[in-house]
């Protein structure tokens, strides 16, 4: 199989799976969807949903989280990974933003990259989700679904990952790629184990046909010995 029947099959199956796949994170304007994403670094999107509402509510513009001190935010916060970390980003992120660029969240990554709590990740999430550019975001869940189906060759780093990704998508199929890989990886391909037999990806998976060659090897030995 060609790299781009394997894409091609994986888009096409894809499609079956999450034809409207978006992201589970809940924000209602740009600055939610911003501290919601800084927020679910290593830490679930079921998580952040359920702590957001309360923050949000309390400090709703960026405005009001720059006069928030970390101490301040810290309660609504609590329960996510790296919360006293994550508190000082909140602030500091808020106040560049006022400070810097007119309390508007920038549309450009590595303006974003400036803001406290955004990585090369967030940045792409923001850039694709709201501003709609052909960003590829890559979480722990995009980097190791696209290495077991075979989208990636030896990518070691999400860096790596997203590169190779990049240059084998269209542009107009990257931003929907990027939701429904994260869902595959979720629920369906998950890291100690995946659930195949729900998946619609086996017959372009370079995974599940390396199980499958290794279990026919296996039946073809036992055979040979009973014989």
């Amino acid at each position: 199989m060609t790299k781009k029947e394997r894409y091609d099959l994986t888009l096409k199956n894809l499609d079956g799976l999450f034809p409207e796949a978006q992201t589970e994170l809940q924000y209602n304007n740009t600055f939610q969807l911003l501290v919601a994403v800084i927020l679910s670094a290593q830490c679930t999107d079921k998580r952040v949903n359920q702590i957001t509402p309360a923050l949000f509510e309390k400090y709703p513009t960026c405005e009001d989280m720059a006069k928030a001190s970390a101490e301040e935010i810290f309660p609504y916060i609590r329960s996510v990974s790296y919360p006293n970390s994550k508190s000082k980003y909140l602030v500091n992120c808020a106040k560049r933003l006022v400070e810097v660029y007119n309390s508007q969240v920038p549309s450009d990554v590595k303006e974003l990259q400036t803001l406290q709590g955004v990585g090369r990740k967030t940045a792409n999430v923001i850039a694709a989700v709201v501003f709609h550019q052909a960003k590829m975001p890559v979480d722990t869940h995009v980097h190791r679904v696209s290495r077991r189906i075979g989208l990636t060759d030896n990518a070691k780093t999400v860096l790596q990952t997203e590169e190779q990704l990049m240059k084998n998508l269209k542009k107009n199929d990257i931003a929907l790629l990027h939701h429904q890989l994260i869902l595959l990886g979720r629920y369906i391909c998950k890291a100690r184990k995946p659930e195949c037999n729900n998946c619609k990806l086996t017959v372009c998976c370079k995974y599940f046909i390396s199980l499958q060659n290794k279990l026919q090897k296996q039946n073809k030995t036992i055979e040979q010995t009973f014989k």
